[in-house]
């Protein structure tokens, strides 16, 4: 029973402490003002690295609004180096119509002034000619056989060119029409 008492009665000098009022706080100690000039150092660096960031996702956000308009000027203006050759060529069959009498070789003259301007104009802008020669190896990549015929040469080989094919800068546009050698 005594233990039991002794448990139930708190210590004579706990009741004491406990009775006592608390002393006012103690000034921090040196090492509590260094966590808070490191606390609002980092603080200051934290919204130092936040402006940074909002600026370099506004220069990503502009860098890329521009590059989309770059596109879209490059898809609306693609054609007009190929306009800027074309446009003499067609000045040029306005004049030819213009003429009161023509002679057939003053005609002639200039429909050969007229498709240098044209060639020249290709070749500035990449339009290349497909010209298979007669005997060359037909080619389904730049050649459309719509006919085999007959012939001496060897099977699959080029017999005739009914059209010529274009390319520009290694694609092609269209293909050159031959009628090719029919296998034996």
């Amino acid at each position: 029973m005594q233990d039991q008492e002794n448990q139930a009665s708190p210590n004579p000098d706990e009741e004491l402490a406990s009775a006592q009022p608390s002393t006012p706080a103690e000034p921090a100690p040196q090492g509590a003002s260094n966590l808070e000039e490191q606390l609002a150092a980092t603080e200051a660096k934290l919204a130092e690295m936040h402006e940074a960031f909002l600026r370099a996702k506004a220069e990503g956000d502009n860098i890329r609004r521009r590059a989309q308009e770059d596109v879209a000027k490059a898809h609306k203006f693609a054609v007009e180096s190929f306009a800027e050759a074309m446009v003499p060529v067609k000045d040029s069959l306005e004049m030819a119509l213009k003429v009161e009498a023509p002679t057939i070789e003053s005609m002639k003259e200039g429909v050969e002034m007229t498709l240098k301007q044209l060639s020249s104009a290709f070749e500035r802008n990449r339009l290349i000619e497909v010209v298979p020669a007669a005997g060359e190896k037909l080619d389904p990549n730049k050649h459309q056989a719509v006919a085999m015929v007959p012939a001496e040469q060897e099977a699959n080989t080029v017999v005739a060119v009914l059209q010529k094919g274009y390319m520009i800068a290694e694609r092609l546009l269209r293909p050159a029409i031959v009628t090719a050698a029919q296998p034996k």
